[in-house]
């Protein structure tokens, strides 16, 4: 192998590199919003058991307000692009369930993208390794 591709194999290796450590940050992402997600469910859950519980709600900077819900109180939802709706309790808990089910499938996704690129890094490892090694002398 040349020096060029040797290079070549070398820049290839970084860029794996850099795909490997975006799709980690991703995953990373994905698993903080789905756990979010899963503690609003729990949050819900506890609310529509339990409706004139006291709650504290953060107004930020460790500030917090103490606040009764009514019973058929509606929760508002961010449905993205900055738009957030009322939903009833049991539509609030549906769409959180199908977000996190399709937050699901996308992590599944990234990590199948990670596991390939760790493959491919480990083969251009290798062949570094083949290019490092200093070549066999054939006894005649």
């Amino acid at each position: 192998m040349s020096e060029e591709q040797a290079q070549q194999l070398l820049q290839q290796m970084q860029m794996l590199e850099n795909m490997f450590a975006e799709l980690s940050q991703k995953e990373n992402s994905i698993a903080n919003i789905i756990r979010d997600a899963n503690s609003a469910i729990k949050s819900i859950q506890e609310l529509k058991a339990n409706p004139d519980s006291e709650s504290l709600v953060p107004v930020g900077m460790g500030t917090f307000i103490k606040t009764k819900s009514m019973p058929d109180e509606k929760i508002v939802v961010n449905v993205g692009a900055g738009v957030a709706i009322e939903k009833d309790h049991d539509s609030a808990l549906n769409y959180l369930e199908s977000k996190i089910k399709e937050l699901e499938v996308a992590l599944q996704e990234t990590n199948s993208q990670r596991q390939q690129i760790a493959a491919n890094i480990e083969q251009g490892k290798q062949q570094m390794q083949q290019i490092m090694q200093p070549p066999q002398n054939k006894p005649q």
